[in-house]
Order: structure tokens, then sequence, then C-alpha cells
């Protein structure tokens, strides 16, 4: 792996297989230096093996108990998106995620709303973070407040990632490590505090409980879910910092969904078996939910062990890979000039987007401060990371049908047709059966976007990529 200070042609040189970014008229800044296992590390991290932790609570009462169900629909609906993901970055192997791959598969100005509508989920996600992971913190530590915790995780996030991408990679393995040991400590004193007799109704009610279910009420539970999978799609902003094939890019995003997924069915199947008082859950949310049942099964330790890695992965892990993906989505927007040019600049020796990078940090400083003076602050982001995202990945399914159905004239109805629709429709229903408060303000945002898009055309400033249109006539 290349050094920060390595300033070699190769550590910006293309990958082996697939188009480049010059043939869509742009320069190869960012440098190539990571490689499959960093991606699918990058993208478990920003999933985070155990994030189910923070929300298990939500989850279980949201879906009647339901919770593995609800992560199996969830990850079977990103397992479609996760597909689109790769056809698209094969296509388009740039930095931008789902802003280019809209704007590059349909149109220019249809890319930019996909841009503007996931920026509700990548500009809000690390505030989320760090407010969760600095509330934790602050409980546990209490002479430290918040707003103190905030500053602290956001401070060191910002130096690892304004070091480069390979010192970012660097700390995601170590980090990967700790969350994995955590998560196996509790999944075996899980398991055999079920052996003992610990445990609470039918084996398969995380699965199914004819009792409370319902479509609508699972599909409820799957648009809080799909928080915790929201993170596989941020390999695609590092397309441009990746030394594999377009293909293998693709696939890590498929793997590192997968892994995740079966990890948060277990560890949320073993945990709903293991809640002491479910009847108390299912009529409340309790945030701390999972911690109590932690200690249930083994101990105050054991709840102090899985709080406080909950803290550290979303606050440190999950949002220093959120700022990353963040600052790449920012540069790519400002490269086309459809956001404010001084966002694009690159340092020079670290080749990173280095004011991309402070802006994150200071938009989730100011949002993190205000939001934890709300007492629906963490709930209120949640949903529209959320709404974002999901609304974002519909434009991702559309992309992949025009580009390659439409432009390309495919005939891989598979993975070019009915997946993409597939996953279209089950997100669709997600959407529409997400909070009302989160659709509201949702809409609020892409209203915004409209105006701003309008306002463009009233200035002569049409949205346009470089080299777009001799891409879309080969």
């Amino acid at each position: 792996m290349s050094s920060p200070s390595d300033a070699s042609p190769s550590s910006v040189s293309p990958p082996p297989g697939g188009p480049t970014v010059e043939r869509f008229g742009y320069k190869q800044e960012l440098r190539r230096s990571l490689s499959f296992t960093d991606l699918l590390i990058y993208g478990l991290i920003f999933m985070v093996p155990i994030a189910p932790f923070g929300i298990f609570g939500t989850v279980f009462k949201a879906s009647g108990g339901m919770v593995a169900l609800a992560y199996v629909i969830g990850m079977i609906a990103m397992a479609f998106t996760a597909m689109s993901y790769a056809q698209m970055a094969q296509a388009f192997p740039m930095a931008g995620s789902v802003y280019t791959y809209a704007g590059r598969g349909i149109s220019a100005p249809v890319g930019f709303l996909a841009g503007w509508v996931i920026l509700l989920d990548y500009v809000l996600v690390p505030a989320l973070l760090y407010l969760v992971a600095s509330a934790a913190m602050a409980s546990f530590i209490p002479a430290v407040p918040i707003w103190g915790w905030l500053i602290g995780f956001i401070v060191l996030n910002t130096i690892v990632n304004y070091m480069g991408i390979e010192m970012t990679a660097r700390m995601n393995k170590i980090m990967l490590v700790a969350e994995l040991i955590v998560l196996a400590i509790f999944l075996v004193i899980g398991l055999v505090a079920l052996a003992q007799g610990k445990g609470h109704g039918a084996a398969l009610s995380p699965l199914f409980d004819s009792t409370t279910f319902s479509w609508p009420l699972v599909f409820g539970a799957v648009s809080v879910a799909v928080l915790s999978f929201l993170g596989f799609d941020g390999i695609s902003m590092l397309a441009e910092e990746s030394r594999e094939d377009t293909r293998r890019l693709g696939r890590s995003m498929v793997y590192a969904l997968a892994l995740a997924g079966v990890l948060f069915v277990v560890q949320t199947w073993v945990a709903a078996l293991l809640v002491p008082d479910r009847a108390g859950l299912l009529a409340k949310d309790d945030p701390a939910s999972f911690y109590t049942t932690a200690e249930y099964a083994g101990g105050h330790w054991l709840s102090v062990l899985t709080a406080v890695a909950t803290a550290v992965a979303w606050g440190f892990a999950n949002s220093l890979v959120a700022q990353a993906a963040t600052s790449r989505l920012l540069f790519a927007m400002a490269r086309d000039r459809q956001l404010p040019k001084f966002l694009g600049k690159i340092h020079p020796k670290h080749r990173v987007p280095v004011n991309a990078t402070f802006l994150v940090a200071a938009v989730s400083l100011v949002l993190g401060l205000y939001m934890s003076s709300r007492d629906d602050g963490i709930s209120l982001l949640s949903t529209l990371v959320n709404f974002g995202a999901m609304t974002a990945f519909l434009a991702l399914h559309v992309s992949v049908i025009v580009h390659y159905v439409v432009r390309q004239r495919s005939r891989d109805w598979w993975r070019h047709l009915v997946a993409p629709a597939i996953g279209f429709l089950i997100l669709l229903y997600v959407v529409i059966n997400a909070k009302v408060a989160a659709q509201v303000l949702g809409f609020v945002w892409l209203a915004i976007g409209l105006i701003i898009l309008a306002g463009s055309y009233a200035m002569g400033r049409r949205p346009t990529l470089s080299a777009i249109d001799s891409e879309v006539s080969e």
C-alpha cells in the first residue's frame, strides 16, 4: 500500500479493467490505493457489524417482536440495490454514487436531483452517528458533556480523514476486528444463556409471530432497520481510489452487504429471544433495551461492553467512513459545477478532497449540537437519513433500466430489468410506510432541490456532466 506521501504515477494509475475517469472528461486526482479487502472492510465498517445494538428496541417494537424478519427483508431489499450499484459502478467507475449513476444513466438534471436527495442521507448521517455516540458516552462518563464528546469525535475523525484514504483504511481494519470480537462475545454468552433456559417465546418468533404479523407493520419496521444497512453503497464513492477492476468493485458491495446481513439477523434473533420483558418492550420503545438484554444474559459487564462498543463504533469507526464518503459526494458534484467549486479542491500531498472533508466536519458539529438540544433529535435524524437514502435508491434502479435496456439494448433481463424493478418496488413500499414526519421533511428537501434546479435553468445554467454527450452516444 502506498504511503500518504507517495506521489508516483502508479498511485493514480487506472484499475486493470473497465473505463477510466479520463474517458469521461475528468483528471485522475484521487490516489488509487485501495484493494478489494480494503473496500470490503470499508463497507462493513460503514454498516457497523454491531449496528443493531443501538436501534434494537426501536425495531423490536415497530416489528411486533419480529426483529429478525425486519432485517431479513431489509437485506433482500438492499441486495437488489447492491446489484444495481454493481452494474452502474461497472459502467461509470467514478466517485459520486447515485448522483453519478442517475446523471449519466438517465440525464444530468435527474442526476442533480438524485445527488440532492442522497445528500440528505450522506450529510446528515455523520451528525446522527456523532450524536448517538456522544449521548452514549456521556451517560457513562457524565463529567464530559455530550457536546464535549461530539467535538472530540469530530476532531479525531477529521484528522484521520485529512491524512489520506490509506490512514482511513488502516483504522478501519483495527475497528472491524474490535467490533467482531465484541459481537462474538455477545453471541457466545447469548447462546449459552438460551441453552440454560433464559429464552422467552418460541424459537421462530423473531422471524414470524402470527399474533402480531402484518405486512404494513413489518415494512414500517424495515424502514428503520435499513439504517443498519446504509453504508455498503459508500463503497461506490471510492471508485476513483480503488486499484481493482470495476467488477470487483461491484462485488465488494454485494459481499459486504451479505456478510453484514447475516450478522444482523443472527444477533437480533438471539437478542429477541432473550428480551426479559417482551410485553413491556412491545408497548414502549426502550433505546437501551439491547444493553438490558445483554445484562440479563451475561451480567452488568456485558451490558457495559456492548454499550461502549456501540458508542465507539458509531462515533469513531462508522462516522469516520461516513465523513470520507460524504466528502467524495461533495467533491463529485463540485467537480461538475453543481456545488461550489471550492469543494472540488484536492490536497496535493494527501490526495483527499480537503475542503469537502472540513465542510462535513463543520456541518456535523452544528447539526450535532443543535439536535442534542432536542428530545427527538436522534429519531428525527434517523428517519431523514433513511428517507433520503431510500428515495435516491429508487433513482438508482431506474438508471440501470434506462442505461442498459433503453440505451444499450441489453438483453440481460435479470440484471438490467427484473432485479432493478423488484428492488424499486420493494423500496417504494418501504418509503410509503415510512414515518409521516420523514416523508414530509424529505419531500420538502426534494422541493428545495427542484427550486434550485429550476433557478439554474432560469439563469441559463442547465446541469451538465463532463463528456456526457459522447458517453451516451456510444
